[in-house]
């Protein structure tokens, strides 16, 4: 579960927050005035998130196409167009 820190944390424990991190792949919610205002969360993980936006984005485009009428190509063609 996401943790969330004050940004007074952040700027006297930054070590532990990248830590915290690191090995939980979990953001952590960085509060000012008692308000959300960031998130802080490792590399892995933002490439983890941001891959599944990408699939998410491509099903979305397949699913308007298929609803469009595009049916796609058949596995023949499919055949066709792999290598070897």
């Amino acid at each position: 579960m996401p943790t969330s820190r004050t940004m007074a944390d952040l700027r006297l424990h930054a070590d532990e927050i990248a830590r915290l991190c690191q090995e939980e792949s979990e953001p952590v919610f960085i509060t000012d005035n008692g308000k959300h205002d960031l998130v802080i969360m490792s590399f892995d993980a933002y490439e983890e998130a941001q891959g599944r936006l990408d699939l998410y984005q491509r099903l979305d485009e397949a699913e308007h196409a298929f609803q469009n009428g595009d049916r796609g190509i058949s596995v023949e063609a499919m055949r066709e167009r792999l290598p070897g």
